[in-house]
C-alpha cells in the first residue's frame, strides 16, 4: 500500500508541526570541517628541520652507494661462487649481492621521500570542490598555481642538499637496468672457439663407447661420435659435448662435390659438427639418397655432399667439418680441431 492510499490522519506527524509538515528540512549531518592544524617541530624549529633534511639526504646518499654496490657486484663476484649466509643457507654470492644492493637502493629512495613528505613538506589540509572533467582556463591556471605553491611548500629550491642528493639517487638507479643487460649471459671470450678435438684424438662411437674404425661406417649410415677421454659422468660433459658432438657419414667419394670436404675425409667418411648453426639444436635426421641432414627444431637443411652448406632454413652458415684420418691402430682419429667455431654465431665472433 502506497502513502497515497494511507488515510491522512494515520500518517506520522513530527512534534511541533501541523499535518506532518517538516520545518527547516536540510542536511541531517553537520559539516565537521577540517581539524585544527597542529604544527610539527620542524615547522617551528629550524634545527629540527635541518636534522630531517640531513636524514633525508643521508638516505638518498646511501641509495647512491647501494646502486654503485649493485654495479660493482658484477665485477667482484663470479657467477658460480656459492657462500653460506645465515639464515638463508648456501646461496649464490652474486644473486644475493644484486638483490640486497638493488633492494636497498630502491627502499632508501622511497624511505627518503616519505620522511621528506612527513617532516618537511607542508601538511596543511586543503579542501577543494569537485569540478567538471573538462578543465576551464581558470582551473588550468589554478592547477599551475597550485603546482607552483606545492613546489614552494616542498622547499625543493631552498633545501638544496635534499634536492641534489635526490637527483643523484634517481639518476644512478636507472644504471641498474643498464647493467642488467650485461646479465644476458657471460662473455664467451675464447671458450666457443675451440673444442676437445685435437690431433690424435680418436673418434668414439657414442652408442658403443668404442673407437670407430673405417669398416664400422657403411655407405648411407649415420653415426654419432665424441672425443676419446670425455666421460658421461664428468661435471662438464654437457658443456663439452655441446661443442664436440660429431656426425659421421660415409659417402661415395665420387658423390662428394666439395674439394676440401673430399680432402678432409677418409675414404668417403666425413665428419661434421652435429650442432646446428642456427640456435644450436642437435641435428639427427639424415636422408641418405640426397645426403641432406635436417635440423628438427627449425628445419634448417644442410647438404653433406657439398661442404654441409645451407640449402634451406634459417641457419646462417655451413656446418664445420673436422679433418679426420686413421691412426696406427686402424681407428679413426682427428687431425686437429675445427677451424671455425661450431654452433650459432655469437656477438664476439670475428
Amino acid at each position: 500500500m502506497s502513502s497515497q492510499q494511507i488515510p491522512e490522519e494515520n500518517l506520522p506527524v513530527e512534534q511541533g508541526t501541523a499535518h506532518g509538515a517538516v520545518e527547516g528540512a536540510g542536511d541531517p549531518f553537520a559539516n565537521p570541517g577540517l581539524p585544527a592544524h597542529r604544527p610539527r617541530i620542524q615547522d617551528i624549529d629550524e634545527r629540527a628541520a635541518r636534522r630531517s633534511e640531513r636524514a633525508v639526504a643521508f638516505m638518498f646518499t646511501l641509495s647512491m652507494l647501494a646502486t654503485i654496490g649493485f654495479i660493482a657486484s658484477y665485477v667482484i663476484f663470479p657467477v658460480d661462487r656459492i657462500v653460506y649466509i645465515w639464515p638463508f643457507g648456501h646461496v649464490s654470492a652474486l644473486n644475493f649481492s644484486l638483490g640486497l644492493t638493488l633492494g636497498l637502493a630502491l627502499f632508501l629512495i622511497g624511505a627518503g621521500a616519505v620522511h621528506w613528505a612527513r617532516t618537511l613538506m607542508s601538511d596543511v589540509e586543503v579542501a577543494d570542490d569537485r569540478h567538471a572533467i573538462e578543465a576551464e582556463p581558470e582551473v588550468k591556471a589554478k592547477v599551475m598555481a597550485d603546482f607552483a605553491a606545492g613546489a614552494a611548500e616542498s622547499a625543493i629550491g631552498r633545501r638544496k642538499l635534499i634536492r641534489n642528493t635526490m637527483f643523484g639517487a634517481l639518476a644512478l638507479v636507472p644504471l641498474s637496468g643498464v647493467v642488467l643487460l650485461r646479465d644476458l649471459g657471460p662473455l664467451p671470450e675464447k671458450k666457443l672457439r675451440s673444442t676437445l678435438w685435437a690431433k690424435g684424438k680418436q673418434l668414439v662411437n657414442m652408442n658403443t663407447m668404442e673407437p670407430l674404425r673405417p669398416e664400422d661406417v657403411v655407405v648411407g649410415s649415420l653415426t654419432f661420435a665424441m672425443p676419446e677421454g670425455l666421460e658421461e659422468d664428468a661435471h662438464d660433459f654437457q658443456t663439452q659435448i655441446a661443442k664436440a658432438a660429431l656426425m659421421i657419414i660415409r659417402i661415395e667419394p665420387d658423390n662428394i662435390k666439395d674439394k676440401r670436404e673430399r680432402e678432409w675425409a677418409h675414404e668417403g667418411i666425413v665428419a661434421f659438427s652435429k650442432i646446428c648453426t642456427h640456435v644450436g639444436c642437435p641435428i639427427s635426421l639424415y636422408e641418405q639418397q640426397t645426403h641432406h641432414v635436417l635440423c628438427p627444431c627449425h628445419q634448417s637443411t644442410f647438404d653433406l655432399s657439398d661442404g654441409a652448406r645451407v640449402i634451406f632454413g634459417p641457419a646462417g652458415h655451413a656446418l664445420p667439418q673436422l679433418r679426420i684420418g686413421v691412426n696406427s691402430e686402424g681407428n679413426l682419429e682427428a687431425l686437429g680441431d675445427f677451424e671455425e667455431p661450431v654452433g650459432p654465431a655469437f656477438w664476439e665472433r670475428g
